[in-house]
């Protein structure tokens, strides 16, 4: 007869035992993309963070002595039309991108994780109301939500955190629902209705944290994409104002009569738009690999 020593899978207290920069690159070499992700993150927190200190010019300082300065000597990435620096107002937008991204995603995931987990839980004709408004909602493309909101209420960093969340509060109330309603099935649960919980005590404290793993991968993935959304919004005049400094906006700035007589106006914001929101995705990717455990498995 096998002894209760002999039971036990030893594989996880062997990956629990190793040294924690083992364990990293054990991760990294299982996870190269999303390794590449979550450095293009890391890295463009630190930039945000740090943008004071990495470039001494101010980002909404004009300079007409310097306008439209190539790239080189003591202006890395050139001037734009206004005589401002490039790489200080691509750091400083850095900040913009990720307060506009972390917010509306954060508050939109979390008010869909509600929605989606109260929907399946009540069920009946709750559900069914419930779902046909996210319906609704979920008719209408993504940039199309967000003008019709930001167009409504004006242009402004806060009315641009709102035009992003509308549309993904549905978004993650459908993902979010699908594997609530399985949860809701769980002896658990109907056990802590027999014990005389309350309805919001049981969605909030014995539901909630078991769909965490979809809420994760929806909450990355909204990151990056409220930083496209910000981005387009700022490019259509509708969202961050001169001269705050967002790379939407520079893109805006950066229009046809400067496209060949000073390129690197588009260039470069073009390109932190491109790396910040593939980093989110790819780290997103990652995520929803490690938290799945059919792919986990696999």
């Amino acid at each position: 007869m096998a002894t209760p020593q002999a039971l036990i899978d030893t594989t996880d207290l062997d990956e629990f035992r190793k040294p924690l920069g083992r364990r990293l690159w054990d991760l990294a070499r299982k996870q190269p993309l999303g390794t590449a992700g979550a450095f293009v993150v890391v890295l463009m927190a630190v930039a945000a963070a740090t943008a004071g200190i990495i470039t001494p010019f101010d980002p909404e300082r004009a300079s007409l002595q310097h306008m439209l300065t190539p790239p080189g000597g003591q202006f890395l990435m050139g001037t734009d039309e206004f005589g401002r620096d490039i790489l200080t107002r691509v750091l400083y937008g850095a900040r913009t991108a990720l307060f506009i991204g972390l917010v509306s995603a954060f508050v939109g995931a979390t008010a869909g994780l509600v929605i989606g987990v109260a929907s399946a839980y009540f069920g009946g004709l709750f559900d069914l109301i419930v779902q046909r408004i996210v319906d609704i909602f979920l008719a209408f493309p993504l940039i199309i939500m967000a003008l019709a909101v930001v167009a409504t209420l004006g242009p402004g960093v806060e009315n641009v955190i709102i035009a992003i969340i509308v549309p993904f509060i549905p978004q993650c109330a459908r993902v979010v629902r699908s594997s609530a309603l399985s949860i809701r099935e769980i002896p658990y649960v109907d056990a802590a209705r027999a014990l005389g919980y309350s309805h919001t005590r049981i969605i909030l404290r014995h539901m909630a944290p078991n769909v965490m793993a979809p809420f994760l991968i929806m909450l990355t993935y909204f990151v990056g994409q409220a930083i496209l959304l910000e981005a387009v919004l700022s490019y259509l005049g509708m969202g961050v104002q001169d001269p705050t400094p967002a790379w939407g906006l520079m893109l805006k700035g950066a229009a046809v009569e400067f496209i060949e007589s000073a390129p690197w106006l588009s260039i470069f914001p073009g390109l932190a738009i491109t790396l910040a929101v593939f980093g989110f995705n790819l780290f997103g990717d990652a995520l929803r690999d490690l938290l799945d455990p059919k792919l986990r498995s696999r």
